[in-house]
């Protein structure tokens, strides 16, 4: 058994190379191997989001505070509201974020598959993002 205590790590903050806006990580998890899990809690001040990318066995998204909006590739812009739980398919790109007047605070969990969770694209245009 291991117990992470809370605050025993360092906030970050989201690289700009992925984020746009102010956006704090703070991981909660990453298991030992063969474990692939990771899990962090990630805050979206308003109008903040992610840049577009998939994940290879796919994301679960909880939303925990705030109001915020995620889209699929091809779909339309979703709102998320607390108590959401969003899932993303192996390999789907999209983004999520907060809305433009609201922060949005959600838990990413995601596997990683040949030491790899994430594959990150362009960033979300504004025209997208205002959709």
């Amino acid at each position: 058994m291991e117990i992470q205590r809370a605050g025993s790590q360092p906030s970050g903050r989201g690289p700009s190379e992925y984020f746009t806006g102010n956006v704090r990580v703070d991981k909660l998890w990453e298991a030992p191997a063969p474990a692939r899990v990771s899990a962090a809690s990630v805050t979206f001040e308003p109008g903040a989001r992610t840049a577009w990318h998939s994940h290879p066995l796919g994301q679960t998204l909880i939303v925990i505070a705030g109001y915020g909006w995620v889209q699929r590739w091809g779909g339309p812009v979703e709102e998320i509201r607390p108590g959401d739980v969003v899932w993303f398919p192996p390999g789907e790109k999209h983004w999520h974020g907060a809305s433009p007047t609201t922060s949005m605070t959600h838990i990413a969990i995601q596997e990683s598959l040949d030491g790899k969770n994430a594959d990150w694209m362009e960033k979300v245009s504004d025209e997208q993002y205002r959709r």
